[in-house]
C-alpha cells in the first residue's frame, strides 16, 4: 500500500474516533457524570491525528520544492 494512502486512511479514521470521543464527553457533562476519563479519551486520537494532518499539510510544499 502506498504510504500516503496508508496516512490518508488513517487519518481520516482517527478523525472519526476523535469525533465520537468528543461526543461521548459532551454527554457526559450533559449527564453530570464524574469521568475525567472520557476528556482524557479525546486526547489519545486527537495527538497522532494532528500528525498525520501536519504530513498532508506540510507534503505539497515540500514536493514542490524536490
Amino acid at each position: 500500500m502506498n504510504w500516503d494512502l496508508w496516512i490518508r486512511r488513517t487519518h481520516r479514521w482517527l478523525s472519526i474516533i476523535f469525533v465520537l470521543a468528543v461526543i461521548a464527553n459532551i454527554a457526559a457533562m450533559v449527564m453530570k457524570a464524574d469521568a475525567v476519563w472520557i476528556g482524557l479519551a479525546a486526547l489519545v486520537p486527537l495527538i497522532p491525528l494532528m500528525l498525520t494532518g501536519l504530513y498532508m499539510f506540510v507534503r505539497p510544499y515540500v514536493a514542490r520544492r524536490a
